[in-house]
């Protein structure tokens, strides 16, 4: 008798769907087109499927009418809004392919993203936080004042012709995104419909960019049959149903948002709720109460924050009875609390990534307590996952090892990368995660570390690569590594150990400063050490488990 390995697939008796998200989005329409698609009550925003789908094909067509043509990318840099999930299925209904761009991303994350895939059109909110979209964009594109709209030259970026706001004031080379959608039985609606009906459910539908080990982000490549199906069967383990009031405090850029949120939402008939344009405590509750929502997403430090704030205990959230905890571990004893005094019996976990549309295994709402608490759940609904060993050896259950994903949510590839493409997707389609884990007899399993040395700050993954690249470029550092050091609020947060060129001297402020308006706010590093040199191997590879453990002492940080 072979010993039971660690491999398992999601064999089940409910079919893929093998639609494109259009068609699919105009059957939901006709079964449940009195039901509210999306509410956004900051927006004054209160639209049913059949109000929302008319809206969707509106915008499509106008896009269309730009001269944007199927296959086209199309950039999205926007907080969360009625018009970032218009945007999601109107792109897929006219054969676009949507490019999400993280709000934290400043001037040369922009500027890269946008050559990367070659955006034809960008649609962008013209200011999010302490963020100047519009004069950050200004600056990458400094024609755009000049152009009239549609009639972009860019030197540095030739493919982006078209820019679109949100809001309605003018600016100069601008489209607003009102005047993009065409009138109500424009002749322009068929020539959509004809466009629609040609669409192929293997073609890409959305590009989200992945920080990559290497440096420079990686556009994971995902089609309408990976993210649509992947929304379903999120949904599915969720037992939602036309019913239930989704409340979507996580952010539309990542696959969290727009598909465990937006896409579970719409293949039940479901009900989008957006609580605010980021993630705010208070007008979370305030909204779980207003709109009585059944399910609430979120990482776990959104859950923390919810629990610990001074008024909670004012809000009525009686109606909640499912979500999910996803994008870094939960504490039990946080779960516990969260099922007992946020009234979310049915809370799931999922576990996932970018690459993989994004879940590939998820706890269901009947899975006892302890182990909804301590793994991933199982894997999900037509996938297989296998661990294996260094040498790609399946491994015996209860033994880790990386874990591997195949199946229909593995995304097409890396934009424009072949090399990165194969180092990820072997030859027989395996998505190698990079994730240790451990499955057990009874299929449950457990991530138990990182094979690489990955970030996760607080639901947000940091590659300290990409850091370290980044600070390489200032004249005074001779060498950096950065590694992640345990933090009380966040899981992980990142420290930037820094050996200075000879003679030179440098202060912690200056090397923030340096890191300032130029990447993400997320990505700064929250502590700086400067260091004579590195823990190194006999054969000079730097052990960045030993820094991180050196590091995270002399900080005073506990384990």
């Amino acid at each position: 008798m072979h010993q039971n390995l660690s491999y398992v697939h999601g064999a089940h008796d409910v079919p893929l769907i093998g639609d494109t998200i259009g068609p699919f989005l105009s059957k939901i329409v006709q079964q449940y087109g009195d039901n509210e698609a999306l509410v956004v009550p900051h927006q004054d925003v209160r639209w049913t499927y059949t109000e929302f789908d008319a809206r969707v094909s509106r915008l499509a067509a106008g896009l269309l009418a730009l001269g944007l043509k199927p296959g086209d990318r199309i950039g999205i840099w926007s907080q969360n809004c009625a018009e970032w999930v218009l945007v999601q299925f109107a792109t897929a209904r006219a054969g676009l392919v949507m490019v999400n761009i993280n709000p934290a991303y400043r001037r040369s994350e922009l500027e890269y993203v946008l050559d990367k895939v070659q955006c034809a059109a960008l649609i962008l909110s013209p200011a999010f936080k302490s963020s100047d979209y519009l004069a950050i964009l200004g600056d990458v594109v400094p024609e755009l004042g000049n152009s009239a709209p549609g009639k972009l030259h860019s030197a540095r970026l030739p493919h982006l012709r078209h820019v679109i706001r949100l809001g309605a004031d003018k600016t100069p080379g601008m489209f607003n995104f009102d005047d993009v959608l065409v009138p109500e039985g424009d002749q322009r609606l068929e020539e959509l419909a004809r466009i629609e009906a040609e669409l192929q459910f293997d073609e890409p539908v959305n590009i989200q960019f992945t920080s990559g080990t290497t440096g420079a982000p990686k556009g994971a490549t995902l089609t309408h049959h990976n993210i649509l199906n992947n929304g379903f069967f999120v949904g599915e383990a969720m037992k939602l149903s036309s019913i239930d009031r989704l409340c979507i405090p996580v952010p539309l850029y990542h696959c969290f948002g727009m598909v465990l949120g937006n896409l579970a939402c719409v293949t039940h008939g479901a009900t989008m709720v957006f609580p605010g344009e980021s993630f705010e405590p208070q007008s979370v509750l305030a909204t779980v109460q207003a709109e009585r929502c059944t399910g609430l997403h979120g990482v776990p430090t959104m859950f923390i924050t919810l629990l610990d704030h001074p008024e909670f205990a004012q809000y009525d959230l009686s109606t909640l009875r499912t979500g999910i905890m996803a994008g870094s571990p939960c504490p039990a004893e946080v779960m516990s609390r969260v099922i007992e005094k946020m009234h979310l019996s049915e809370i799931t976990i999922a576990y996932g990534m970018t690459e993989t549309s994004p879940v590939s295994f998820q706890s269901s709402t009947d899975d006892p307590v302890p182990l909804r608490v301590a793994t991933i759940g199982r894997v999900h609904p037509h996938l297989e996952v296998k661990i294996v060993d260094a040498d790609g050896k399946i491994v015996p259950r209860g033994v880790k090892g990386e874990l591997l994903t195949r199946g229909y949510s593995v995304m097409l590839g890396y934009w424009g990368d072949e090399e990165k493409t194969r180092e990820t997707i072997d030859a027989a389609r395996w998505m190698h995660t990079g994730d240790l884990a451990v499955i057990d007899e009874q299929g449950f399993a457990t991530i138990v570390g990182r094979a690489k040395d990955m970030v996760i700050r607080g639901g947000e993954n940091i590659y300290p690569r990409e850091i370290e690249e980044f600070l390489y470029k200032h004249p005074k550092i001779l060498d950096v590594q950065c590694v992640g050091v345990p933090d009380a609020k966040y899981g992980e947060e990142l420290c930037a150990c820094i050996v200075l060129r000879l003679g030179m001297e440098a202060n912690e402020d200056e090397i923030r400063d340096f890191c300032k308006g130029q990447i993400a706010h997320y990505k700064v590093p929250r502590h700086i050490r400067f260091v004579a040199g590195f823990p190194m191997t006999v054969t000079g590879k730097i052990q960045k488990y030993l820094l991180r453990q050196q590091v995270t002492t002399e900080l005073g940080l506990a384990e």
